[in-house]
């Protein structure tokens, strides 16, 4: 069994190592890339919350902007519904 140089450079085991070390290092530069992207996220509310948003409902806002119209107002509906048996 040849255990030389495949298209891939240096095979060990079976395993082309350096095209594992090449998908395991993008993996960690996106990590990185998340990572410093959450801390902006954070900054942001931050930035929010001292302007006198309530973070909370902007979160909210951006999770229904996601949405489709038709589904936002079939859970307005049934929000509604479900507030109206309860009394509220």
């Amino acid at each position: 069994m040849d255990m030389g140089q495949g298209d891939e450079g240096t095979v060990t085991g079976g395993i082309a190592a350096d095209r594992l070390r090449s998908i395991i290092e993008r993996v960690e530069r996106l990590e990185e890339e998340r990572k410093a992207l959450g801390a902006d996220i954070r900054d942001i509310f931050t930035e929010a919350k001292s302007a006198g948003f309530d973070v909370k409902v902007v979160k909210q806002i951006i999770k229904l902007r996601k949405q489709e119209p038709a589904e936002i107002e079939e859970q307005e509906t049934l929000l509604d519904i479900y507030r109206r048996a309860l009394g509220m």
